[in-house]
């Protein structure tokens, strides 16, 4: 190919232009794969209190971050993620010590000094006895919360929000947007202030401690006001807000699938959950996922945009994603038929057991490191 290139242009004769598939990268896989893997395993998270099943968890989404993840700047942020679900954790417990616990325990840890506090805070005390079974029980419901807020940092590592808006459809792209901006306010705030610490490293000044921090604060919210700004102009130069054009009936359409298919999400949601809606559950929550899905396709005319080489749907990307909705179906499966493996009580106090079939339903997970490609330098899009 590059041999017949030259010969045109020794001939005066440009090469033909590349096509936009052969452009496209062909081993990137849909950043929607990435972001069902990793929020069917936070959904996995929530099925369970057991901290054998949840570390297994947070190491199955570790391994695959380590092994999948692209050099860009918001692949970074996944640290921020794991220190910000460590205090989420510590946080947790502190609260646990400080405020009390409402399982009862006979195992007295320490005895701190009570605050009396007046009638009207009935059921609030300040200070007491801490229990082992009081620390477990918080230990083992924060660990949850902090495995479902890793698993949307491996989310965010794994596919960038920009790439994730690319693919959403017309009705959702002005939410997606906003969602955008979150999600990415991290990442960029994390290489601003990396940035800036070695800039002043190599001048020799302190990057570290209260003086250090006061330095670099400035020019990290002056970076962020500046690049408001240019988001601000580039959203108004790409006719961010335009709407096209439609029918009375299909907006009122459009609004009638939507809301009802998005009331039959929350009420189908609601049957899988309890005990009682379990026949009545999996059928709304199929209906109203089809009606939404209907809503947002005819909503996409009042907003119609272009996309630039368009990420596709490839075989490993729907495998990545089923691998993560096989966890999440196969530990939702396993907390009606073994509850207690999944949720280990502290009353009595006992150690937790590692229960064979659920860890092995996590190890499923895993599958997206032998299949998605190995990570290479490429620029943010």
């Amino acid at each position: 190919m590059r041999s017949g290139d030259a010969l045109l242009r020794r001939a005066g004769r440009p090469p033909a232009p590349q096509s936009t598939d052969q452009v496209r990268t062909p081993d990137r896989l849909h950043p929607g794969a990435w972001w069902l893997w990793a929020l069917a395993l936070g959904a996995a998270a929530t099925r369970t209190t057991n901290p054998l099943l949840l570390a297994l968890l947070l190491t199955t989404s570790a391994y695959v971050v380590l092994t999948c993840r692209p050099h860009t700047p918001w692949a970074r942020g996944y640290s921020a993620f794991l220190h910000l679900a460590l205090a989420v954790l510590l946080i947790r417990l502190l609260f646990v010590v400080a405020l009390g616990s409402p399982v009862p325990g006979t195992h007295v840890i320490l005895t701190l000094p009570e605050v009396p506090l007046p009638d009207w805070a009935q059921g609030i005390r300040l200070g007491g006895k801490v229990t082992a079974e009081g620390v477990l029980f918080a230990l083992y419901d924060g660990l949850r919360l902090a495995a479902l807020l890793v698993c949307v940092g491996a989310a965010n590592a794994l596919a960038g929000p920009s790439r994730l808006l690319k693919s959403l459809p017309g009705a959702l792209y002005e939410a997606g947007v906003a969602a955008v901006v979150a999600l990415t306010f991290a990442p960029h705030l994390i290489a601003d202030v990396q940035r800036l610490r070695a800039a002043r490293r190599l001048r020799g000044r302190p990057d570290s401690g209260l003086r250090g921090l006061l330095q670099v604060a400035l020019p990290v919210l002056e970076g962020a006001l500046e690049r408001s700004v240019a988001l601000a102009a580039a959203m108004d130069a790409r006719g961010y807000g335009r709407t096209a054009e439609v029918p009375a009936a299909v907006r009122r359409t459009t609004t009638a699938l939507t809301l009802g298919g998005l009331l039959g999400v929350c009420a189908g949601t609601y049957g899988l959950l309890t005990a009682v809606g379990g026949v009545y559950g999996l059928p709304l929550l199929l209906a109203g996922l089809l009606a939404a899905l209907a809503g947002l396709r005819l909503g996409g005319r009042r907003s119609p945009r272009t996309r630039y080489r368009p990420d596709r749907w490839t075989p490993r990307g729907c495998l990545v994603a089923g691998s993560g909705i096989a966890v999440a179906a196969l530990l939702f499966a396993a907390a009606s038929t073994d509850p207690a493996g999944l949720r280990p009580g502290v009353v009595p106090l006992t150690a937790p057991t590692l229960p064979l079939w659920p860890a092995a339903a996590i190890l499923v997970g895993l599958l997206p490191a032998f299949l998605a490609p190995a990570p290479r330098q490429e620029q943010p899009s």
